[in-house]
């Protein structure tokens, strides 16, 4: 699609941005040149581009690509079974430091300020719940985020649903971990679609990572259209307005036929649009008109500010004078 270049969001606080696959069944160099060009057509100010084999991207191109169209880059992927630091088993979790050294190292060349997903244990449904030591998970980001440090790359831990993950499926989970590595350069990534199955509301969570928030997703209940769905993002755009998050909000969704794996993993089973373009304006739109509603919200809530639109009182009128 072919949108004739709208003008970019100027009137919202945060860059917002397009996860890369809504564009795409399969995943190489051009995809991702594709994705880009079409990402900067709708609107968006970046995109989200999936690192899941760093060394299947030339990077210098799609690089080259992201200056053409000015985007920004955050890179993201989740880990893969026999690649898992939370296993127990040794081999597994060096197969997975081996994979996230990768990845870190292809997102600074891209020039992503952050690695993000589900860095911490497979992305899938497990059989059993996480073992009491977690594997080598926290030990392994904590060399992680040591080597991302000097690159200027933060780590994203990104929250998501039991049926993804048995490690983190709330932001508490998430914050635990953050404390057991120990690293300024670990942040939380929270999404909607992964909030509404597991926590209670969307303020809460919002309100606890406070400034360890470090990236958001936007999905919809069934992955489609925004406001299609069930999920309140209304909430959570006045949860992020009111506790000043300034970071980047990106639009997640996904239909059939998913790129080879995430369709079998994310269970997207079902074709719920036949235009990408249309779905990624019609978020654009509509999560600029969310931050504003909210922005708004927030502002008639404000207790006015003397001179600006009440007078203070003097003595004499109104009050009484001290004597």
């Amino acid at each position: 699609m072919n949108t004739g270049s709208p003008p970019r969001p100027r009137d919202v606080p945060n860059t917002l941005g397009l996860h890369a696959l809504i564009w795409a069944d399969h995943w190489d160099t051009e995809a991702a040149e594709r994705s880009i060009r079409l990402t900067a057509d709708a609107g968006y100010g970046l995109v989200e581009l999936p690192v899941l084999e760093p060394d299947a991207l030339d990077l210098g191109r799609v690089r080259r690509s992201l200056g053409r169209a000015g985007l920004g880059v955050r890179c993201s992927l989740g880990l893969p079974f026999d690649a898992d630091i939370s296993s127990a088993d040794a081999a597994v979790v060096a197969r997975g430091e081996d994979l996230l050294n990768r990845a870190l190292e292809a997102s600074a060349e891209l020039g992503s300020p952050l690695l993000t997903g589900v860095l911490y244990s497979a992305l899938g449904k497990y059989a059993q719940p996480p073992a009491a030591s977690r594997g080598g998970a926290a030990g392994v980001l904590r060399r992680l985020a040591d080597r991302a440090a000097p690159l200027g790359v933060d780590l994203g831990l990104e929250v998501v649903n039991r049926y993804e993950s048995n490690l983190l499926n709330t932001c508490a989970d998430a914050l635990r971990l953050i404390d057991e590595i120990g690293r300024a350069n670990v942040k939380v990534h929270l999404d909607s679609y992964h909030m509404n199955i597991e926590e209670p509301d969307f303020a809460t969570p919002v309100a606890q990572c406070g400034p360890l928030l470090g990236y958001v997703h936007v999905g919809e209940s069934h992955r489609g259209y925004l406001g299609s769905g069930h999920v309140d993002l209304a909430a959570l755009f006045r949860a992020l307005v009111d506790a000043g998050y300034t970071g980047a909000i990106t639009f997640e969704g996904f239909s059939s036929p998913a790129p080879a794996g995430l369709g079998t993993t994310l269970a997207v089973w079902r074709r719920l649009w036949d235009d990408p373009g249309d779905v990624a304006v019609r978020a654009r739109e509509y999560m600029e008109s969310l931050l504003a509603a909210a922005a708004g919200a927030r502002a008639a809530a404000a207790p006015p500010r003397p001179g600006h639109g009440t007078a203070a009182p003097r003595p004499g009128h109104g009050t009484a004078a001290v004597r």
